[in-house]
C-alpha cells in the first residue's frame, strides 16, 4: 500500500484490507525487516496501484500469509541513481541553522551535518540541497548519472522545480538554480517530513545535532 506517496508494508486481511487495532489504526512498516512499526489512520493509506512518482516493483507473498509485500522506492545500494537526502533546521525562525545530508550511491553512503550560523529555515533548506549535491560529486564523481534530491521543503520544491519566483533569498536561489544546471538528469522529490521516512529522519537529526553542538 501507499502512505503519503511512500510504498509501505501494511498488515492486511485475506481481502487485502488493513487490519485495525482497538484504536482503529493500521500496522505499517517502511521495510519488511524494520522492527519499528507505525499506526496510521486507514484514511491515510492508499492502494499500491495508485499513481506513483517513480515506478516500483510489486510482489505478493503466498496466499494465506495476511501480508502484502510492497517495495519502497529504490533508495539503497542498487541501480545507477545517486540519492541525495537533505534537510534544514532552524531553532527559531530566524535563529541558529543546521543542515543534514545523506548521500547514497550504490554501496557508498555518506552523512554530513553542518552548522550554518544564524538565518531562516528556508535558507537552511536551500543550502542543504546545494551542499548535498557538492557531497554527491565527491561520493559519485561525474554528472551523467541520474540524481534524486529528496527534501520535505515545499518551498524548495516550488522554487527549484515548479517555477516559483523567489520573494526573498533571490541570490541564493539564483545561484542554486545555476548550479543545478550542471546535472541534466537531476530530479527533485518531495517527501513528508516527520512521517517516519528513515532517511529523512536521519537528515533531520543530523541538522538538529549540528545546531545543538554549536549553541
Amino acid at each position: 500500500m501507499r502512505f503519503k506517496d511512500q510504498m509501505v508494508w501494511v498488515h492486511t486481511d485475506e481481502q487485502g484490507r488493513p487490519v485495525l487495532d482497538s484504536d482503529g489504526r493500521a500496522e505499517m512498516k517502511y521495510r519488511e525487516g524494520d522492527e519499528k512499526t507505525y499506526r496510521p489512520a486507514p484514511r491515510n493509506l492508499a492502494p499500491a496501484d495508485a499513481t506513483e512518482s517513480e515506478p516500483t516493483p510489486r510482489q505478493t507473498p503466498p496466499p494465506g500469509t495476511g501480508k502484502e509485500r510492497i517495495q519502497p522506492p529504490d533508495t539503497g545500494a542498487s541501480g545507477d541513481t545517486v540519492h541525495v537526502w537533505t534537510d534544514g533546521a532552524c531553532s527559531g525562525n530566524p535563529g541558529p541553522m543546521g543542515i543534514g545530508i545523506l548521500v547514497i550511491a550504490g554501496d557508498k553512503r555518506k552523512e554530513h551535518g553542518e552548522f550554518l550560523g544564524r538565518g531562516t529555515n528556508n535558507i537552511a533548506e536551500l543550502t542543504a540541497i546545494r551542499r548535498g549535491l557538492e557531497i554527491a560529486a565527491t561520493v559519485a564523481p561525474g554528472q551523467a548519472r541520474p540524481i534524486r534530491v529528496y527534501t520535505d521543503s515545499s518551498y524548495a520544491i516550488g522554487l527549484l522545480s515548479q517555477g516559483w519566483k523567489p520573494k526573498a533569498n533571490q541570490d541564493l536561489v539564483a545561484d542554486l538554480r545555476q548550479f543545478m544546471r550542471r546535472y541534466p538528469r537531476l530530479r527533485m522529490v518531495k517527501v513528508e517530513g516527520h512521517a517516519g521516512v528513515p532517511e529523512n529522519e536521519r537528515c533531520d537529526l543530523l541538522a538538529r545535532q549540528a545546531i545543538a553542538m554549536n549553541r
